[in-house]
């Protein structure tokens, strides 16, 4: 297939490209490298899938020199005119939307920034699959729009209709906005709810990037809600292969979906919704002992109240997704802490015998 992919300097996006590529499919990646977190390591993404950052220019194709099915071209979803050319020239089958603004912390001080990328940008994408008549649009939601929902484990079938931040809300909204260009112009549309994703090259807003970091260095780690956390911890090659499943199985319309009983997950439109998580939710304390096991070092802990926006678990339940396409995640969390913290010592070139903390904090 020739697929697009959005955000393919970004976490989730660089091991689908990698991961479709491999298997022989033609990519086409997009991404406005934006500065939410470090340009750099968007850059070193890049140019692991041959994609040489010093050749990067706005609207400008850039073919990868490991992947010769793989083009890069930076461009800013709200840029319309540009994206609709994209889609002329490359005549895609499938695409894969994962940029989006992420963060649901940065959310509460920049909330403009969430409606021009997830609503603006998102309803482009929407168009853009429209008129050049996409075969499948898979999407990225996230856990994150359950809110306050408190029945566990979440389950795509249950209403999710009370987020509490306005990034979740902004995720929210892409599903009802794909529930309608499939209901109104038969688009085939997956949105996928991710569920705390961690592995290599991970964003360094998250968990494990932050608690990795701080520890190496000296640096006490934040742990709020007094460390009664609970997260499904996802890694990132069980996330990857999912997608791949899903992006091969376009969504069908539901033949006995009940509008005097509407499921949230399907319609009678070619609509779905699902969960992808592990399943097995760990506290946020035993997450940190996975870390101070594989470095060394043991945490300075800071506790502190919960963070307005957060919740204190995530649990989901996977078996739709199971059954759709036969998704089963195998990796514990503690093979995937092993291999983030192996990647982030080869990435930052960690020799403990050779640097002392306050050197490694200069080289982080």
């Amino acid at each position: 297939m020739k697929i697009l992919i959005t955000g393919t300097a970004g976490f989730i996006g660089f091991h689908l490209a990698k991961r479709l590529l491999e298997r022989g499919d033609t990519v086409v990646g997009i991404d406005n490298i934006n500065d939410y977190y470090d340009v750099t390591l968007k850059h070193a993404r890049l140019a692991e899938t041959g994609i040489p950052p010093a050749k990067l220019k706005y609207g400008k194709a850039v073919n990868s020199q490991k992947y010769p099915n793989y083009t890069f071209i930076k461009v800013n979803l709200l840029d319309k005119v540009e994206l609709e050319h994209i889609f002329l020239v490359h005549k895609f089958d499938a695409v894969c939307n994962l940029a989006a603004q992420a963060g649901v912390r940065y959310s509460l001080t920049n909330p403009e920034v969430y409606v021009d990328s997830n609503i603006k940008g998102f309803l482009n994408i929407l168009e853009c699959c429209r008129h050049n008549k996409i075969d499948h649009l898979v999407y990225a939601s996230s856990s994150s729009v359950y809110g306050l929902n408190k029945k566990m484990p979440f389950n795509e079938h249950d209403i999710a209709d009370h987020p509490v931040s306005l990034y979740a809300a902004s995720k929210k909204a892409n599903e009802m906005m794909a529930h309608t260009y499939s209901h109104l112009f038969n688009l085939r549309t997956t949105g996928l709810r991710f569920f705390t994703v961690y592995g290599p090259w991970g964003r360094p807003d998250m968990a494990l990037f932050i608690f990795t970091k701080a520890m190496l260095t000296g640096k006490p780690i934040e742990i709020f809600n007094n460390g009664n956390m609970k997260r499904d911890f996802t890694y990132i090659d069980d996330i990857v292969e999912g997608i791949v499943q899903v992006i091969d199985n376009p969504a069908e319309n539901n033949k006995d979906w009940d509008a005097l009983n509407p499921d949230p997950a399907t319609s009678n439109a070619p609509y779905r919704i699902f969960n992808i998580g592990r399943g097995e939710p760990i506290s946020l304390l035993d997450f940190v002992t996975e870390i101070e096991g594989r470095i060394n070092i043991k945490a300075k802990k800071i506790f502190r109240p919960m963070q307005e926006g957060d919740v204190a678990e995530t649990c989901a339940d996977v078996s739709n997704l199971d059954q759709a396409v036969n998704y089963k995640p195998s990796t514990s969390v503690h093979v995937g802490v092993a291999k983030f913290t192996d990647w982030f010592n080869a990435y930052y070139k960690i020799k403990k015998v050779y640097l002392s903390r306050k050197k490694l904090a200069m080289h982080l």
